[in-house]
């Protein structure tokens, strides 16, 4: 079957349907082989409730090649889906190292979610992963790292989070800046208490409003990130969370005189596909799916305002 030569800036080359075949998954061949509309099997082994309305769900293939053989860079995600209902994209937030299981984390908001949420152990889910691109760890490399997240946007920075700091020597000095509307709203409380009581990285948990018993730090991300003041000098910042969250803390940046080169987000909630055919994920020319999830600013102020 010929191959499609259509290719994105970078390099990276976008999926059409002369690439699709029956025979083999996504997970099991990869993104240019095989049917990528069909998903792996896998069963949930855990779930975690991590806010009311937010659930960790621990999954693990069937296929134990599959599972032994399955990497992801930080920052790509995965299609979680209910046979019968549908699928939706959801970042991949388990450590990179761990070969047991994926994470995913779901916030309970539309018809997918919610029979995502009625999942129990034991039960099968379909999950097409690896998609999009990741961060670009690589490159961070001796620079400083302030990762600046809001409710579940954290779960799209987890994954890179666990990536610098299991290999913390690699990176000069990290910051996590984490908010949310109340403190049962802050997701991976185990992680922050990690995070916090930690002397080689700087945590700092923030909840919008005054809350019976909590004693930390009280205010919007973008303000106590102004609070904060970074000093820009061989720094990256990579931010996620609510879109009005993501806009305020762009222009706190800007005030802090960070770069559009020094700034990374991610959008995977554009994705519907995820392999680049449906063309709903569009930027301009940008399709999320293949040429992100994960950009900087820079490539983001050539593109259409989306933020």
């Amino acid at each position: 079957m010929a191959v499609n030569e259509q290719t994105a800036s970078g390099g990276k080359r976008r999926l059409t349907f002369a690439d699709v075949r029956q025979g083999a998954s996504t997970a099991r061949a990869g993104r240019l082989a095989g049917n990528p509309y069909l998903p792996e099997i896998a069963t949930v082994v855990e779930i975690i409730q991590e806010t009311p309305n937010i659930k960790s769900f621990r999954v693990r293939f069937d296929d134990e090649e599959v599972m032994k053989n399955f990497s992801f860079a930080p920052g790509q995600v995965g299609q979680l889906g209910i046979f019968g209902v549908g699928e939706a994209t959801f970042a991949i937030n388990s450590s990179t190292s761990e070969k047991d299981y994926l994470q995913f984390s779901v916030m309970k908001a539309g018809e997918v979610t919610r029979a995502l949420h009625e999942l129990n152990v034991g039960d099968k889910v379909g999950v097409r992963a690896p998609l999009g691109c990741g961060f670009p760890v690589e490159a961070w490399k001796g620079k400083k790292i302030l990762y600046i997240m809001g409710g579940i946007g954290s779960a799209a920075l987890r994954a890179t989070i666990n990536y610098t700091l299991e290999r913390r020597s690699d990176y000069d000095e990290i910051t996590i800046l984490y908010g949310a509307r109340s403190p049962e709203d802050l997701t991976y409380k185990y992680n922050i208490e990690e995070w916090e009581a930690r002397d080689d990285i700087n945590a700092v948990i923030t909840v919008d409003r005054e809350f019976p018993g909590w004693n930390k730090r009280v205010g919007f991300v973008p303000a106590v990130l102004e609070e904060l003041a970074p000093n820009p000098a061989n720094t990256f910042a990579i931010t996620c969370g609510p879109p009005i969250m993501i806009k305020f803390v762009l222009q706190s940046l800007q005030k802090l005189q960070f770069a559009d080169d020094q700034i990374y987000t991610t959008l995977e909630k554009r994705m519907k596909c995820g392999i680049g055919i449906c063309g709903r994920c569009n930027l301009g020319p940008k399709y999320v799916c293949v040429d992100g999830p994960v950009f900087s600013m820079a490539e983001l102020r050539e593109l259409p305002d989306e933020l």
